[in-house]
């Protein structure tokens, strides 16, 4: 379920910041931030949410979940920056725990291999000398 809802927001999030919707725009220019700003963070929202629910792709998804957690956290601290009440510093926040739970949660098919489930497909050359030597 946290799959499905923390993906959902960044595409809809993503959506209005493609389609430069208005109200976004307005937060956008409380925040400080340029207009373009709005088609970029939709672009990669959008790109986030296709990698999360993918289903392969492991190192794509780690890398989505990360840059779901900077936006989560860069939106609260601008809030904060700005002034802003304490509802909308921690709105950020709360969705940041939909999308942790939803890394926390994944199958293990949709997991990066570790090295010590001696999974092949390790790129650490530290992981694989261990496992080459391991082996001997």
């Amino acid at each position: 379920m946290t799959t499905i809802l923390g993906p959902a927001s960044f595409v809809m999030g993503g959506w209005l910041g493609v389609t430069r919707d208005p109200q976004m725009l307005a937060t956008l220019h409380h925040l400080g931030y340029p207009e373009y700003f709005a088609s970029i963070s939709g672009t990669w929202k959008i790109l986030g949410a296709l990698a999360v629910v993918a289903p392969s792709l492991p190192r794509l998804k780690e890398w989505a979940y990360a840059g779901f957690a900077f936006e989560l956290t860069s939106a609260a601290l601008s809030r904060a920056a700005v002034g802003d009440g304490v509802g909308d510093i921690l709105a950020p926040l709360a969705f940041l725990g939909l999308v942790v739970a939803s890394w926390a949660l994944r199958p293990a098919n949709r997991r990066l291999a570790t090295p010590a489930g001696r999974d092949s497909d390790s790129t650490s050359p530290v992981a694989n000398r261990q496992l080459a030597l391991d082996a001997q």
